[in-house]
Formats: C-alpha cells, structure tokens, sequence
C-alpha cells in the first residue's frame, strides 16, 4: 500500500455539517431597550415643539426670508469669512514666529497668544468699542470716525481668532515627522519647495479639523457683536421683536439660519478632511 493511501486512510473525516456549532450572535436586548425608550422621547419632543402654538411657526415662516434678516444673515457670513482670513493669516505669521530660532520673536508670539487667549472676547470687545476714551484722535483724526462698530467687531474677532489660530497651525508644522524635512533637504528642495511640496500637505491634515470647528465656533461667535449695535443676524431680529414682542419665533428663525449655515459648513468640512487624507488610510 502507498504512503499516500496510508495518509488517506490515517486523516480524520471531516466533520458532518450536523456536528459544526452554529455561531450565534450575542443578544443586546438592553441596547435595543434603550434605543427604543430614546426615541419614544425624541419623537415626543419633536411632537411638542411642533404641535405647541406657542412657538408660533406661522410667524417664523412670515420672517424667516424677510430683507432685514437676509441683510443680517449676510453681514454674519461675510464677517465670519473675513475675520477667519484676517485671523489665519495673523496667526500664521505667529506661528512661524513661535517656531523660529529668534528669542525674541519666540517671546512676542508666546505672549501675544497667552495675552488675547486669556480675555473673554466680550471684554475686548469693550475696550475697543471705547478706544476713544484713552486716544480721542489718532493721526488727527476723531477714534469715534475710525472705529466704528464694524470695525470694532472686526479688530476684536480678528485678534481673538488669531491666538487661536497661531497654535492650530503651529500643531499642524509640528505633526510633520522631522524626517520628512531632513529627507527633502537631502534631495537638494529649497526651503520654499519643502514647505510648499512637504511640509504644507502633511500639516493641513492636522490643521483642517480644528480650524472647520473654528469656522463654525466663529459663525456662532459673532452672534457676540450685536452688544455694540452691529446688525448681523442676532441683532436683526432684535430689533424685529422689540418692535412687534414675539420674541420665541424671532430668535427661533435665527436659530434655524444658524443651524442651516453650520449644517452646510459641516459638510465642507467633511469633504476637505476627505482631501486632505488621501493615502492615509483613514
């Protein structure tokens, strides 16, 4: 007899299909308990806010796209974009100072990030909404006539946001593993081709996260200017319901403006991450 007729004749017969054990998947009867109790009281929630006439959704339809609240959603869309641009480049021009060699563009960067993230936007707000108190003139010209209150929400949102942003970008040239720089340098890069080639793609990956939910904490935050008389969105509808004292359905149309702009950044938020992570496997 062969070997092979041997080793067939020694192997064991495959098990019958009767003897395999069944795998079952684990029950969680507490989870789908639990699911369903939240949204028992997700949709008596919404049954309420829908069906309370208190909140009175005819008068939100009525001005939810009239032309002073599209003035103020407007004039809170272009501040938010201007003052992210004014703040990242700001904070940009930080953060290559923080990580320069120079002591003291080193020690100006770090205070100026621990100064403006230290004061409640509130507050510098404020102080410089009344500059004209300590510099009744600048160049000879009345403060009163330079800082108007657009401007004042520019400067104060700008400053603010580029503290913030100086670290953000600064975390994001950090995450770039040195080896990377070193490798460039070796192929002869210059200094611009490896921040442009090298450096910048591999940052923007740790830099996109934080600063969509900056854009968006933004957005939110400039509902803060209409405490010095700028009419952006916030401010709007204020004076709709000073004027007519609804003011659940006129503060639940800027809520819904809000949620709407925030729901679409969101979602440009995603896609540029998308981008940004190409080949990572993430």
């Amino acid at each position: 007899m062969s070997s092979d007729t041997l080793s067939k004749a020694a192997a064991p017969a495959p098990p019958a299909a009767a003897d395999v054990p069944r795998i079952v998947p684990q029950r969680r009867t507490g989870q789908w308990i639990a699911a369903a109790v939240v949204l028992a009281l997700l949709g008596l929630a919404v049954n309420s806010v829908l069906r309370n006439d208190a909140f009175q959704w005819d008068v939100v339809a009525e001005y939810f796209t009239t032309s002073s609240v599209l003035r103020g959603l407007g004039l809170t869309l272009w501040l938010t974009a201007l003052v992210m641009a004014l703040g990242f480049a700001l904070g940009t021009l930080l953060a290559v100072m923080r990580l320069s060699a120079n002591p003291v563009l080193q020690a100006v960067s770090w205070g100026y990030v621990w100064l403006f993230r230290s004061m409640p936007i509130l507050v510098q707000l404020l102080f410089w909404f009344n500059i004209g108190a300590l510099y009744p003139q600048i160049l000879g010209v009345k403060t009163v006539d330079l800082f108007g209150p657009v401007t004042v929400a520019i400067i104060g949102l700008t400053l603010h946001e580029a503290a913030y942003a100086a670290e953000v970008v600064r975390g994001g040239i950090l995450s770039v593993d040195r080896g990377q720089i070193e490798a460039a340098q070796a192929l002869g890069l210059g200094r611009h081709r490896r921040w442009r080639k090298i450096v910048l793609p591999q940052a923007m990956r740790a830099i996109v996260p934080p600063a969509g939910n900056m854009l968006i904490g933004t957005l939110k935050g400039t509902s803060i200017v209409s405490v010095i008389a700028v009419q952006d969105l916030l401010y709007s509808v204020q004076l709709v319901y000073h004027r007519t004292y609804q003011v659940i359905p006129l503060l639940l149309v800027a809520t819904i403006w809000y949620v709407v702009v925030t729901s679409l950044l969101s979602v440009g938020q995603h896609y540029v991450e998308r981008h940004y992570a190409r080949g990572t496997g993430r």
